[in-house]
């Protein structure tokens, strides 16, 4: 056996490092923060049964139901632990790292793909939405697979192939809508491919022939047929439900744009520099750049576009574009010695590093206001006596107010003025009584739980509510915690 085959073998395969490298940094606390206000509807929607998730598609959630359906079947299997709801999102992210290195390997070079795969698993926005339990990894993951199957098939077309991508794309959309965005970037790279040849399209193999006019744009089209048939009837219904669900987006604005890269990364000095390093790879590649650059602009282009006329535009829904900005920024780093480009890794890990401590105190943003769900349970639990009840203010809030004490106090208080739980219901809110003076006949004492800090609650509680509160009870005492006010109320002796 030669030199160079004993190198080979003992040489690690590309997408081990990156693999192994974002496993250990999204597994570092990952149970540090709570579980924030998003990851409690995945908590509340996952704990249901089938029939309940069908009625929650059906009201308000469409778009996650698929997502929601899978996280379902694996808290049956693993529990609902923070670890447990959390894990499939750390497991995907680390699969897409060593998909990205696949990726960029065969793009560029085996230096490229593993500097892309090492520089994706030090991001903060890796971690923050590898230790999330919310679609966004997953998404991700399979952005990058359909991908890589993608290029697989226009290399060596064949019908396997062309199955595995339609597999892997429909489940794309089906967990993501807005990840479908990449279809674009795939429609035009299968056109070039069929136009112009591989080699124009940046996917040609060493060996690839010039021409391709032999059947990959029908294949193409044949492929993403589920996708329309599976996928389309969930984006019709999430269309008529996204005044419900989206009613807390605004219109995109220029300056969107601008603060895309520190948004997807969570941290505005790493993404910057994400950016700058990315724009010399593409630089460094020509027209191999193709690919990972449409993979990065298209789908930011088209979700603004559509933004600036009705409200869609959130950052995080566009995480799946950043593996690409990375395998740019691995192919820049591919044409300096290997240390150098080892140096650069090592610093956006160092200027990421107060952002990934800040990501694993709280999930909730701005980082400076936390919600302290645990810490209202607690102080319930050790004050709650047999008998008592509890009220929210505000009931119908995205702060989740009783799914975040129903999450961290499983011997709860009962809650006073349901009448039909958000379970029941299908949707992620509870109905509550219409005169909440006679649901409240026959409490003596009641916790109530306040968004923000109240030095005064029952003041603080609007309409019939506040005021079948403030007239039968009166305030024994007042705990604060961040985000949170909990206040427990006796029954006026009077009454």
């Amino acid at each position: 056996m030669s030199e160079k085959s004993t190198r080979v073998l003992r040489r690690p395969p590309v997408w081990l490092p990156p693999a192994l490298l974002t496993l250990a940094v999204t597994l570092t606390g990952l149970d540090s923060a709570q579980l924030w206000r998003d990851e409690l509807a995945t908590w509340s929607a996952a704990t249901r049964s089938p029939g309940e998730l069908a009625r929650l598609a059906g009201t308000i959630d469409a778009a996650t139901g698929p997502y929601y359906l899978l996280m379902h079947g694996w808290t049956t299997v693993a529990g609902d632990s923070t670890v447990a709801l959390r894990l499939p999102a750390v497991l995907a992210m680390a699969v897409a790292a060593g998909l990205l290195a696949v990726l960029g390997g065969w793009l560029v070079d085996r230096r490229c793909g593993l500097f892309a795969g090492l520089l994706f698993a030090v991001l903060p926005g890796t971690s923050r939405y590898g230790q999330e339990a919310r679609p966004y990894a997953l998404a991700t993951m399979l952005a990058v697979l359909a991908t890589v199957l993608l290029v697989a098939a226009l290399r060596r077309p064949s019908w396997a192939r062309w199955t595995g991508y339609a597999v892997a794309v429909t489940a794309l959309g089906l967990i993501h809508l807005i990840a479908l965005t990449l279809l674009v970037v795939h429609a035009l790279v299968v056109v070039v491919t069929w136009w112009r040849g591989p080699a124009a399209a940046g996917v040609a193999a060493p060996a690839a022939p010039g021409a391709a006019r032999d059947g990959r744009m029908w294949r193409w089209v044949v492929a993403v047929v589920p996708v329309a048939v599976l996928v389309g009837p969930l984006l019709i219904e999430a269309r008529t439900q996204r005044s419900r669900q989206l009613n807390w987006v605004h219109l995109a604005r220029l300056d969107d744009l601008s603060a895309l890269p520190g948004g997807v990364t969570q941290s505005s000095v790493v993404g910057g520099l994400l950016v700058g390093v990315a724009g010399l790879g593409a630089a460094r590649l020509g027209r191999r750049a193709l690919l990972p650059v449409s993979a990065v602009l298209l789908p930011v282009l088209l979700l603004f576009a559509v933004g600036a006329v009705v409200p869609l535009w959130v950052p995080r829904y566009l995480v799946f574009v950043v593996p690409f900005a990375c395998l740019l920024a691995g192919a820049a780093l591919a044409a300096v010695p290997a240390r150098a480009a080892l140096v650069v890794v090592v610093l956006a890990g160092l200027l990421g590093l107060p952002d990934q401590a800040a990501l694993r105190r709280t999930h909730e943003w701005p980082r400076t206001a936390p919600v302290d769900y645990a810490g209202a349970a607690r102080v319930i639990a050790e004050g709650q006596r047999p008998g008592d009840g509890i009220v929210y203010s505000p009931r119908r809030s995205w702060l989740f107010l009783d799914l975040g004490i129903d999450y961290h106090l499983a011997d709860r208080p009962r809650d006073v003025l349901v009448t039909e739980d958000e379970d029941r219901r299908g949707d992620l809110w509870a109905a509550e009584c219409p005169d909440p003076a006679r649901c409240l006949t026959g409490a003596e004492r009641v916790w109530l739980v306040l968004s923000g800090r109240h030095g005064e609650p029952l003041p603080a509680v609007p309409g019939k509510k506040g005021d079948a509160l403030r007239e039968g009870f009166t305030v024994t005492q007042v705990w604060q915690r961040p985000g949170l006010t909990v206040a427990l109320l006796n029954r006026r002796s009077d009454r």
